[in-house]
């Protein structure tokens, strides 16, 4: 936090638009750090602004708090992290977040067929999946798990 001018949890919860419980919570939590005053209160660094923000990010996507953790322990707590620190952080986040892009195109590509579940509840299923063959793969709505649905089938 050297050469960061430090700011009271008041400012960065109004800066986030975060209460300050949350804020209170991550500090306990070691996802963002903190320093106490003569007086008892924290002070945050400025660039906290930008990990909470992050933080609210990541849980919009769906990131547990530890997942979170985890990536933040990369960036640097005594200094305010660079572009290339954030740079680094995004690609690794980038990489899972377009594997979900895809896990989600194919969710909508499929959706609107056989998604390989063992339903055998719709009509359709006898021209995709007959007498159920696709459970032999195991549990689950196979396709979405990574199984191709282009495979030859026994005819019902």
């Amino acid at each position: 936090m050297k050469n960061d001018p430090l700011i009271n949890i008041g400012l960065v919860a109004s800066r986030t638009g975060t209460k300050v419980s949350a804020i209170r919570f991550y500090a306990d939590e070691g996802l963002i750090p903190s320093v106490r005053a003569s007086n008892g209160h924290r002070l945050f660094s400025k660039s906290v602004i930008r990990r909470v923000s992050f933080i609210l990010i990541a849980q919009n996507l769906g990131y547990s708090l530890s997942d979170i953790a985890k990536a933040l322990a990369s960036l640097p707590e005594n200094r305010t992290p660079t572009k290339a620190d954030w740079e680094k952080l995004s690609e690794t986040f980038g990489e899972e977040i377009d594997q979900r892009i895809q896990q989600l195109s194919d969710l909508r590509r499929l959706l609107s067929g056989c998604i390989g579940c063992g339903c055998l509840s719709l009509q359709k299923c006898k021209l995709y999946n007959p007498g159920d063959h696709i459970a032999s793969r195991g549990n689950g709505a196979r396709f979405l798990l990574g199984d191709s649905p282009n495979v030859k089938l026994r005819n019902p």
